[in-house]
């Protein structure tokens, strides 16, 4: 095993964190997992840690936060556990707001995640539910013509384009995440299914902006995160900027470096960074509170405003302080609305 120093922080008021990843020495079971975070929670409420841990493939990969002797009493007892080896320190530092408030300790893992497609839906009115259902299954299926016609359909009956995003594309992406978890797709059917989402999509038109924000013409650099593969978000918000009469640019890159190249080439007056609508990402967040930190080094003398989402912000604990950023969508309706607010405010200072 693997042992970090003592961890030793001198500022008030702020919260350690810790970040390894570790080899299971026999592969657990579902229960065996549940179980185990069970006991984690206990442990860690009572010294005030909060956390999450990631398990996929026989690896674990675990965040930890909190009050420093509260994380030295916890990682001395996660160091002498028999049940992995080969531990692995990734980051060690001090942060000044918990990434996972409120979460004693979150499991993710593909033989035990706290989600289903039943959970999804279940929260939705029958009716809606059952378009969610037929979204998903249309999408899995690779029935394009189905699912446009499901769409075409509801907008006959009604239904605005922010519902649509709110009440069936948005859950649609998470049951489908959360099918794949389950096993019951492949990664290969996920990204197929959320792609005709997001080409399905188009056809939902956003033209609900102010007068003066159309007038406006406020810039913004749409960008997946660094290596995120899943783009529905960011494509659904790139029709509703320019339907707002934002300038509108697109990024999709692999490394957060080619990220800062290409906003200190055009120097928006906002970036919106998404993760995936389908998954948590919980493991992107360290990387993702870098991303926005080094942006606002960028553009001197211009200020930007950065925004976050995906689902991780949308239904966890996960908010835009615990990355740095301004702010954090919790849908992508309305967020063409919401940050020329933020630009306006910007442009004040």
């Amino acid at each position: 095993m693997v042992r970090a120093n003592n961890l030793q922080f001198p500022q008030d008021n702020w919260v350690g964190c810790l970040t390894y990843q570790s080899t299971a020495t026999v592969m657990p079971s579902a229960d065996e997992l549940r179980s185990l975070t069970r006991q984690a929670r206990a442990r860690n409420r009572s010294v005030g840690v909060t956390g999450m841990l990631l398990f996929e493939e026989g690896r674990f990969l675990q965040t930890l936060e909190g009050p420093p002797e509260g994380l030295d009493a916890i990682w001395s007892s996660v160091a002498r556990d028999q049940r992995h080896s080969d531990i692995e320190v990734l980051s060690k530092h001090m942060a000044p707001a918990r990434l996972f408030t409120g979460w004693d300790m979150f499991l993710s893992s593909k033989t035990g995640h706290v989600s289903s497609p039943a959970g999804i839906v279940s929260d939705l009115p029958p009716a809606v539910a059952e378009h969610v259902r037929a979204a998903v299954k249309l999408s899995l299926d690779g029935d394009d013509i189905g699912l446009n016609a499901l769409m075409a359909e509801l907008v006959e009956k009604g239904w605005t384009s922010d519902a649509m995003l709110r009440m069936l594309i948005e859950p649609s992406a998470r049951a489908l995440g959360d099918a794949w978890l389950a096993d019951d797709c492949s990664e290969l059917d996920l990204t197929i299914a959320l792609s005709m989402m997001q080409l399905a999509g188009h056809a939902v038109r956003y033209e609900t902006a102010p007068q003066a924000i159309r007038s406006s013409r406020y810039s913004i650099l749409l960008a997946t995160a660094p290596g995120e593969p899943h783009m529905l978000g960011t494509a659904l918000l790139a029709d509703q900027f320019t339907d707002a009469g934002w300038d509108v640019q697109m990024a999709f890159p692999d490394s957060e470096e080619a990220l800062l190249n290409q906003l200190s080439a055009q120097r928006p007056d906002a970036l919106d960074i998404g993760l995936s609508d389908a998954l948590f990402r919980q493991q992107s967040l360290i990387g993702l509170r870098s991303t926005v930190e080094h942006s606002r080094l960028i553009p001197a003398n211009h200020p930007t405003v950065v925004s976050v989402g995906g689902r991780l912000f949308a239904e966890a604990a996960a908010t835009a302080a615990s990355v740095g950023a301004d702010h954090a969508r919790v849908t992508v309706a309305g967020a063409s609305i919401r940050m020329a607010e933020l630009v306006r405010q910007s442009r004040k200072f």
